[in-house]
């Protein structure tokens, strides 16, 4: 058997089933070609990665430099179902992201993934139907980094608690930012719209070191009314550090201006009435004058 070596580096990209040789214990591996202009969340670049219905696939990255990537995903329309991990060797899973969107093309889903300490491979699996295909998109470079704000803005959960954030209808993304001293971290973040029956995001996410492999993410909160629920699901004793601030503001006022008004007929004077208005005033004081004279 064969295979291919990769350009120290470069992610390497699983091959699809009809690349794999029938009865040969190695399959080839293609390089991933490293993007050159970042794209939207949402669209597609040279080098995003098409996930069918119940695949998966993963990306390796060789250099022990890489200490953390930025994932996007994305679908055409409906709902994305998708779970991330992260291998490091045959047994050690650090961390694992599960990820159900209602809208995956108003709300895409985009994290930073932290990688220290040697080569990594991501693994992407898309958990729904055959009918809903994803677009995943990996950057090795330029991820977004927390503002100012966001890393002073901590809030201590222990394990169990609940925070709820409501956000003004101005705020179209939201920062989060989770992390612990070092111990494991277990959360569940929730995006609602309206009210908390109408859910639209939820991500649960584990971390083996909350503090070398935090979670850091920006939702897409378009149109009014969100919330966010932040809960920590580790027994009390694993504390973490949760931050969440607005990240963008839509720009208008959020207010359109009004048609103008139609211009109403000119009334002539009542007669009779001895003053300049409509034609109805004055009719009390004729009628009263005309009962008590």
């Amino acid at each position: 058997t064969m295979q291919l070596e990769p350009v120290e580096g470069s992610p390497t990209v699983s091959p699809s089933p009809s690349q794999v040789q029938q009865g040969g214990t190695t399959a080839l591996s293609q390089p991933l070609p490293r993007p050159r202009a970042r794209a939207p969340c949402g669209l597609t670049s040279a080098s995003t990665i098409f996930i069918p219905g119940g695949g998966m696939r993963t990306i390796s990255y060789q250099t022990p430099a890489l200490d953390q990537v930025h994932v996007e995903l994305s679908s055409r329309q409906g709902p994305l179902d998708s779970d991330i991990e992260v291998w490091r060797g045959p047994d050690w899973t650090p961390c694992k992201i599960r990820v159900f969107i209602e809208d995956g093309k108003l709300r895409p889903f985009n994290a930073v993934i932290k990688t220290p300490r040697g080569p990594s491979t991501l693994a992407i699996r898309n958990l729904a139907g055959m009918e809903h295909p994803i677009a995943a998109n990996v950057f090795t470079e330029d991820a977004p980094e927390p503002s100012a704000e966001c890393t002073s803005s901590y809030t201590t959960m222990s394990g169990g608690a609940v925070r709820m954030l409501p956000f003004e209808p101005s705020v179209q993304s939201v920062e989060v930012l989770l992390k612990t001293d070092g111990r494991p971290l277990n959360a569940r973040i929730e995006l609602f719209q309206g009210s908390t029956s109408n859910l639209k995001k939820v991500i649960e996410l584990y971390s083996e070191d909350g503090r070398e492999r935090l979670f850091y993410s920006i939702l897409r909160t378009p149109g009014p009314g969100h919330i966010i629920r932040i809960i920590n699901t580790a027994h009390p004793e694993y504390v973490m550090s949760a931050s969440v601030v607005p990240h963008s503001y839509d720009e208008s006022d959020g207010e359109e201006d009004a048609p103008p008004l139609p211009s109403l007929p000119a009334v002539k004077p009542a007669l009779g009435s001895g003053h300049e208005g409509p034609s109805n005033v004055g009719w009390l004081d004729r009628l009263s004058k005309h009962i008590f004279r």
